[in-house]
């Protein structure tokens, strides 16, 4: 049987790497995205390696039209086709700033990867999908690894709530428009999550946490979400689109 490919953007470490661990784990090729060297991740993908995992990396980043185009290009070229994407390249502001301060530099940053460069590549993942025969129960996946700041509130880091809230439109967009045609569109919403980008507030949720903010009280790890990705690719979940989960030990349920 024909082997299924799975691109993975933002791949080189943190969840996007745990991600495209998983779906190599689940029986997928994988082919990985992120704007470093790839001699820089050589020991994460010689796990990938020695686990029988099929991987094919690309440097690049997804606010370059040019290398969109590329990512797709190698990935054709290297096995044929895509079946999944998942769109989890992002950035925070490079300084956390009160929005009353935010400047339009940082704007166009955060926005151009985390919205723009979400979108256009999901539009030219999409048509590709469109193109090819259909392998199993249907034709694609495509899951957008949103936040919990979609909805929630950081006068700090305005940017990056916008450009999240962003992320979940696209969601219902391609999801509304792609239910015909047999592709599905998932989102997951990471909360408190130990990566390299919640590392600088390690403190501030560590008290958070102690304080029982979280209901489930611990930190989420990149596994938690390359879980909920791994149920979305899978076959198990086939009347569902434009549809969210959380992960984030409960944060969203509102509380007295």
């Amino acid at each position: 049987m024909e082997k299924r490919t799975a691109i993975v953007t933002g791949a080189s470490r943190g969840i996007g790497y745990a991600i495209a661990r998983q779906l190599g784990l689940d029986g997928f090729q994988v082919v990985m995205l992120a704007t470093g060297a790839k001699e820089k991740y050589e020991e994460a993908f010689e796990k990938l390696t020695e686990q029988n995992i099929i991987w094919h990396y690309v440097q690049g980043s997804i606010d370059c039209a040019q290398d969109r185009r590329r990512l797709l290009d190698e990935t054709l070229a290297r096995f044929g086709r895509v079946d999944v994407l998942v769109n989890n390249a992002g950035v925070a502001p490079l300084e956390r700033k009160d929005i009353l301060e935010m400047s339009e530099e940082s704007f166009d940053r955060v926005m151009g990867i985390n919205t723009k460069g979400t979108l256009f590549l999901t539009q030219l993942v999409a048509n590709q999908m469109l193109r090819q025969k259909q392998l199993g129960k249907k034709r694609g996946t495509i899951v957008n690894v949103g936040s919990c700041s979609a909805e929630v509130s950081s006068t700090s880091r305005g940017e990056y709530c916008i450009s999240k809230a962003g992320v979940a439109m696209i969601t219902q967009l391609f999801a509304d428009r792609l239910a015909p045609e047999g592709i599905l569109v998932h989102e997951v919403r990471p909360g408190v999550i130990a990566t390299d980008m919640t590392s600088a507030v390690k403190e501030k949720y560590d008290a958070m946490l102690e304080q029982g903010v979280f209901p489930i009280r611990r930190w989420g790890t990149p596994e938690d979400v390359a879980d909920a990705v791994s149920l979305f690719c899978s076959d198990r979940i086939l009347y569902t689109t434009g549809s969210y989960l959380d992960i984030d030990g409960g944060f969203h349920i509102r509380r007295l």
